[in-house]
C-alpha cells in the first residue's frame, strides 16, 4: 500500500472495524481485569522497523484493535479506582468518534464555527453546572494541568501588571517572584503549571495547621499583609487522598481584604457543586479569580478534557492573544478565537464529547450519577470500618476512600511496607485497580469510585480481593 489517496473509496472501512469491535469490548469491560498482565507480551507487536510498504487501513487497524482490546489497561471499566480516573459515557465515547470524523481545528473561528460555537454552548453549560456566573471567561484545555497554565498565566499577568510590567511581552525578568500562598492539599498540578510558567514548581508557600495539610488561615492572614496581597491564593476543592477541600469562602473573605488572587483546582471536586449533600464544599466558588477543572474525571469524557474559567475574560487575551502574525485575526476581530484564550494554538474540538453528554444526560443525570457516586463511596468506608483487618483514615468526603490494611499482630512499623506489598500485588492481580499513596507518613490506598459505570458491588470486591491477597502476607 503506498499513497492514501489510493483508499479514498473505501475511506469508512477502517471505522468500521472499531465499531463492530466496540460492541463486544464494550460488552465485557464488566468481567474482564483492569489489566491483564498476561497480555503484556503483545505489546512487542506494536514495535519493530518502520514499514517501506504499509499494510493497508484495514490490516493495520485491525492488528491495532486486536492487541488494544487485548493488551489494554481496561480503565474505561467499572473497577479502575486508580489515579482518580473516570471513563466515556456512551455519548461522550460517540461524541468523541464524532471529533475525529470531522477532525475541526478548534482554535480560529474562521477554520470551524461549529468547533467555536460548542465550545462556548459547553462552556456556558458547564458554567451553569458548577454555578459560576455566566461572566466569567472561560477555555477547553487538554488537563487539569493545562487549566491550572491558563489561570495561573492570568494572575501571573495581573500580578506583573501591579508592577508596571506586561509579563506577556516582556517575560518575568527583573521582577521579584510571584508569591503563591496555599494549604497542604495543594496538588502537584499547581506545581507543574508554576514550573512551566517560569515561576518554580518549589516557589508554593504551604500553610498547614496539621500532618494532613488542613489550612492555617491566620498564618497565611498574617503572610498575606506581610506582602501587601500581591500573591496568588490556591484554594483546593478535593484532595486526591482524602478528598478534603479548603475552605474557599474563608480564602475569597482574605482574597478580598488583602486584594490577592484566588484561584480554586476544583479537578475533580468542582462536582460537589451538583449534590445538595457536598454542595457546601464548593460553595463560596463563585467568587474565585480563576478555577480549573478536569472534564476525564467526574465528567466522565475521554481523554483529554479539561476546563478554566478566569472572572475577568479580557485578561485571557491580553495573557494569550495578541499573535502579530499576519495571516492569523487580531485582538479587534469581534469573532470569539479560543486560540487567543489559552496555551494552545492547534486545538481538537474537544467540545464535542461534552456537548453531547450533557446534551444526552442533562443537569439531572449528572446529579444522580454524582449521588450514586457518593452513596458507593460511603459504601465502600463503611465496608472498611466493619472489616477487622482494614481501617479508615478519614472521613469519607467525595469520591475517594483512603484506608489501609492492618490486620491484628502486625506492629505499627511494619505496616507501610505491608500495605507498599499489597499495593503492588492488587495492580499485578488486575482484577481491581486501585494504588498506594502517601498520607500523614503512612502508605494507604485511596480508591476513587467516579466511573459511570461503577456501582457497590465493584467496591464490595476491592475490600473481597485486598483481604484475599493479604491473607497469606501476615501468616
Amino acid at each position: 500500500m503506498s499513497d492514501p489517496l489510493d483508499e479514498r473509496d473505501v475511506a469508512g472501512e477502517p471505522l468500521a472495524v472499531v465499531a463492530g469491535a466496540a460492541g463486544p469490548y464494550l460488552d465485557g469491560l464488566a468481567e474482564r481485569p483492569v489489566h491483564d498482565r498476561s497480555q503484556d507480551t503483545l505489546l512487542d507487536e506494536l514495535g519493530g522497523p518502520l514499514p517501506e510498504r504499509g499494510d493497508g487501513a484495514v490490516a493495520a487497524v485491525e492488528h491495532l484493535v486486536r492487541l488494544g482490546t487485548q493488551a489494554a489497561t481496561h480503565s474505561s471499566g467499572p473497577r479502575c479506582f486508580h489515579f482518580v480516573v473516570g471513563g466515556a459515557t456512551p455519548a461522550a465515547m460517540a461524541g468523541d468518534w464524532t471529533t475525529s470524523l470531522l477532525d475541526q481545528g478548534a482554535g480560529l473561528w474562521v477554520l470551524s464555527p461549529l468547533a467555536t460555537k460548542a465550545e462556548t454552548v459547553v462552556l456556558g453549560w458547564l458554567k451553569e453546572l458548577f454555578g459560576l456566573p455566566a461572566s466569567f471567561g472561560g477555555v477547553l484545555t487538554p488537563s487539569a494541568t493545562l487549566a491550572h497554565v491558563t489561570g495561573l498565566a492570568c494572575a501571573r499577568y495581573w500580578w506583573a501588571d501591579q508592577y508596571g510590567v506586561d509579563v506577556t511581552s516582556r517575560g518575568l525578568a527583573g521582577l521579584p517572584p510571584m508569591p503563591v500562598f496555599s494549604s497542604g492539599l495543594v496538588h502537584v498540578s499547581t506545581r507543574k503549571a508554576l514550573q512551566i510558567l517560569g515561576c518554580g514548581r518549589d516557589t508554593v508557600r504551604t500553610f498547614a495547621k496539621d500532618d494532613a495539610g488542613r489550612l492555617d488561615l491566620a498564618a497565611m492572614d498574617a503572610e498575606l499583609a506581610r506582602v501587601d496581597g500581591r500573591a496568588v491564593i490556591v484554594a483546593n476543592l478535593g484532595d486526591v487522598n482524602t478528598g478534603d477541600s479548603d475552605p474557599i469562602p474563608e480564602l475569597a473573605d482574605l482574597a478580598e481584604r488583602h486584594g490577592a488572587w484566588l484561584h480554586v483546582d476544583g479537578a475533580f471536586g468542582v462536582f460537589a457543586a451538583l449534590s445538595p449533600r457536598t454542595a457546601h464544599l464548593a460553595a463560596g466558588l463563585e467568587r474565585a479569580d480563576s478555577v480549573t477543572a478536569d472534564g476525564h474525571k467526574w465528567l466522565n469524557v475521554p481523554y483529554e478534557s479539561g476546563f478554566s474559567f478566569v472572572r475577568d475574560p479580557e485578561l485571557m487575551t491580553r495573557t494569550f492573544g495578541a499573535w502579530g502574525a499576519a495571516y492569523l485575526p487580531d485582538e479587534d476581530d469581534e469573532r470569539i478565537n479560543y486560540n487567543t484564550l489559552g496555551p494552545e494554538s492547534s486545538r481538537r474540538a474537544r467540545a464535542l464529547p461534552i456537548w453531547a453528554t450533557l446534551r444526552a444526560y442533562g443537569r439531572d443525570g449528572y446529579r444522580a450519577m454524582v449521588e450514586r457516586h457518593l452513596d458507593v463511596s460511603l459504601h465502600l468506608g463503611d465496608l472498611v470500618e466493619k472489616a477487622p483487618d482494614l481501617e479508615l483514615l478519614a472521613p469519607v468526603r467525595l469520591c475517594v476512600v483512603c484506608f489501609r490494611y492492618r490486620p491484628d499482630g502486625v506492629p505499627e512499623e511494619r505496616l507501610n511496607e505491608l500495605n507498599a506489598r499489597l499495593g503492588e500485588a492488587l495492580l499485578a492481580d488486575g482484577r481491581v485497580f486501585a494504588g498506594t499513596s502517601t498520607y500523614r507518613g503512612m502508605t494507604v490506598f485511596r480508591p476513587a469510585p467516579l466511573n459511570w459505570r461503577t456501582t457497590k458491588a465493584d467496591v464490595e470486591l476491592l475490600v473481597d480481593v485486598l483481604r484475599e491477597l493479604g491473607a497469606p502476607m501476615t501468616g
